[in-house]
């Protein structure tokens, strides 16, 4: 029986040990992660370095995982949204209606926005950029030259003001919406994590926000608010995962059975101490009685 528990407490013991060291991996060595252009996202194609940048120069930040027509930005927010992958009909509209109220929103693609007809009237049109050196066509502070990886631009302005050259396709534009304005970016590679660095880009995107609080957008890029177990941090959730598996351990341990299985037809050892008493009194009938003399 000894044996058997000793066995249990070292499988326990094993996977507690691993559980440990899986979340020490976790927390010293993170893997990049994330969805493009979201700002929780640590890969080449995401903005977290953005997010951070603008963090250190004083402005405030954070990501927005409730949908607009639910909750509007806070009054005095850039709400920030690149590359959307989804945007239901509802939240353009309640999009467009903060805007027109006073609200200041920076939008960023890569390609045509499928929904952005519901927002602007007169919305760009997207094209294959001529260069990929920008150089300002208004004044932002710090910025000479911001330099794009993914070759698109603006083909089409409509109603919108170029911002970032060169004329003919510019990467930046600019339009009023109501009270409110929008800042347009045909290509969003400049303030990903592997653009940020590149010539201006980092003065670029500083100046795209000011000195405004900024909100991203995340809803978009599939963020949610999480509940029950999807809430929790994942070091709970690896903490929980392992505790279920060190019981599956344990139960698998605990009826686990070691050596040949018993005869269902043999007779069960009788309780010890009967058998002690049946036994001696067997050893004491069988003694030979002494002889008489």
């Amino acid at each position: 029986m000894s044996s058997r528990r000793g066995t249990i407490f070292l499988l326990v013991g094993l996977l507690a040990g691993f559980l440990v060291v899986l979340v020490v991996i976790d927390r010293l060595s993170p893997a990049p992660e994330g969805p493009p252009s979201s700002s929780y996202a640590t890969t080449p194609l995401g903005v977290a370095a953005y997010a951070a940048l603008l963090d250190r120069a004083g402005v405030t930040v954070r990501q927005v995982r409730t949908p607009i027509a639910e909750r509007e930005p806070r009054e005095g927010e850039t709400l920030v949204i690149l590359d959307p992958d989804v945007m239901e009909p509802e939240e353009a509209e309640a999009i467009r209606a903060w805007v027109e109220g006073g609200g200041r929103l920076v939008l960023g693609a890569s390609s045509e926005v499928a929904w952005i007809e519901q927002l602007l009237d007169e919305p760009p049109r997207w094209t294959s950029a001529a260069s990929d050196e920008h150089e300002p066509l208004v004044p932002l502070p710090g910025v000479r030259t911001v330099v794009s990886l993914d070759g698109t631009g603006f083909e089409e302005l409509g109603a919108a003001l170029p911002m970032l050259g060169p004329a003919g396709s510019p990467l930046a534009a600019s339009a009023t919406l109501g009270a409110g304005q929008v800042v347009l970016l045909a290509d969003t590679s400049p303030l990903t994590n592997r653009g940020l660095a590149r010539a201006d880009n980092a003065a670029f995107s500083l100046a795209l926000t000011g000195d405004a609080p900024v909100a991203f957008l995340e809803t978009v890029h599939g963020y949610g608010v999480s509940r029950g177990f999807g809430g929790l941090p994942s070091s709970i959730k690896w903490a929980l995962l392992g505790l279920a598996l060190t019981s599956l351990v344990a139960l698998w341990a605990a009826g686990k059975r070691f050596g040949e299985p018993e005869d269902e037809d043999s007779e069960p050892p009788p309780p010890r101490v009967e058998y002690v008493d049946a036994l001696a009194g067997s050893l004491a009938r069988a003694k030979p009685e002494k002889e008489h003399t």
